[in-house]
């Protein structure tokens, strides 16, 4: 963390006020929330259970306690929460050695922020252990700071993921843009106050205020992201 003071507000030369870029990890900048249904599906057959289809978009974007808790009750599985946990973080970890596909466009504006010294955190709901393994492809350079799922006390949709990294770069939360692609996480930016993109990778979400919405990472750019904040 760099500081916990809001910097000033300055503008670009194009009237721009972006202080930050806040972006979520699984969906947006890696390929990987179908990684975390298969995973799931895998350990229930192991345990003698079938997932619905349908609960997929109830678990998508959440926290793991949050996804792997409404798993057990729906399927009356007999596992403890703790070790449920245990076997989807090493059942995700064994995937993503194997490959880890970006997202298209990521690399490129992760490249930009970087080039442009634009203040980036990495803002996710997993775990620590989850998220170092990616940072590894994802190159831990480009990021000032990262949060991880299990270092918050409340994690999406709660905001404070998103208000403990805009205070970590120094920046106001309104003067920062985050890139979210489940509603779970849009919900978190929002609460905090951020404004948001939209990728959306499993669900559908609609445009709001504060929150645009677009079908690929390769739409968005750093003139893209200032022109969301002006005044």
């Amino acid at each position: 963390m760099t500081s916990t003071v809001p910097a000033p507000v300055t503008r670009t030369a194009d009237g721009s006020a972006l202080q930050a870029v806040l972006l979520d990890m699984d969906g947006t900048l890696v390929d990987t929330e179908g990684f975390w249904w298969d995973v799931e599906v895998e350990v229930f057959a192991s345990l003698g259970h079938t997932l619905d289809d349908t609960w997929r978009h109830v678990v998508v974007g959440g926290p793991m306690s949050r996804s792997a808790g409404f798993l057990i009750e729906a399927t009356g599985a007999d596992i403890a929460l703790a070790e449920l946990t245990l076997l989807l973080n090493q059942g995700f970890e064994d995937r993503i050695d194997r490959t880890l596909p970006l997202m298209p466009g990521a690399a490129r504006l992760l490249a930009e922020l970087a080039a442009y010294e634009i203040p980036t955190a990495l803002v996710s709901a997993s775990h620590r252990r989850i998220i170092d393994r990616v940072l590894t492809s994802l190159g831990p350079q480009h990021f000032a700071l990262t949060v991880a799922g299990d270092e918050v006390e409340r994690t999406k949709p709660h905001p404070d993921p998103y208000l403990f990294a805009a205070a970590g770069l120094g920046a106001d939360p309104t003067r920062c843009a985050v890139v979210e692609d489940t509603a779970t996480g849009v919900a978190a930016a929002e609460a905090a106050g951020c404004h948001v993109v939209a990728v959306p990778s499993v669900a559908p979400i609609s445009p709001a205020a504060r929150r645009t919405v677009v079908t690929s990472l390769e739409e968005v750019d750093l003139a893209f992201l200032r022109g969301l904040i002006t005044v």
